[in-house]
């Protein structure tokens, strides 16, 4: 899929009233959600999937609303999409940060499974997890903080 058939399919969104759009075409998917505060279809992910490899994702989130500037100097980790929020891989296995580890850019911090399809979630700064804010198996809704990281 290239450039021009994503924008049309953007195109297609916003001349419906679809709020959300997955598409699969092969080992490429697409995730388009329209945002509440804009017209425009928010472009959230796009995936390559490997044959028996975990899914490599490359996330990107619409701009936060304005909101007053935080008085501390930690940086929340948000859920992209809505979904359920699970700590690891598998239940056997062990989570994929603790409360103080330290995290690199593009380190995945968890998984938030939607529609039966496994969602890795990226941290998108670099520093120490500060606060774990939800609970592994919980439901959790798009925008909502996940993560507190001392960058």
């Amino acid at each position: 899929m290239n450039l021009s058939e994503i924008k049309q399919l953007i195109d297609i969104v916003n001349g419906s009233d679809l709020q959300e759009t997955i598409i699969e075409e092969g080992n490429f998917k697409i995730i388009l959600r329209r945002s509440l505060a804009a017209v425009t279809p928010q472009l959230l992910s796009v995936q390559a999937a490997p044959a028996l490899q975990s899914t490599p994702q490359i996330s990107t989130a619409a701009p936060a609303p304005a909101e007053p500037e935080p008085v501390s100097d930690l940086i929340e980790s948000r859920s992209p999409i809505v979904g359920t929020f699970y700590h690891a891989s598998s239940p056997d296995s062990p989570p994929f940060v603790a409360v103080n580890d330290i995290v690199k850019k593009g380190d995945v911090l968890c998984i938030i499974e939607a529609m039966k399809l496994m969602n890795e979630i990226e941290a998108e700064v670099s520093g120490t997890i500060v606060e774990i804010l939800v609970e592994n198996g919980q439901a959790v809704e798009y925008d909502q903080p996940l993560f507190r990281i001392k960058p």
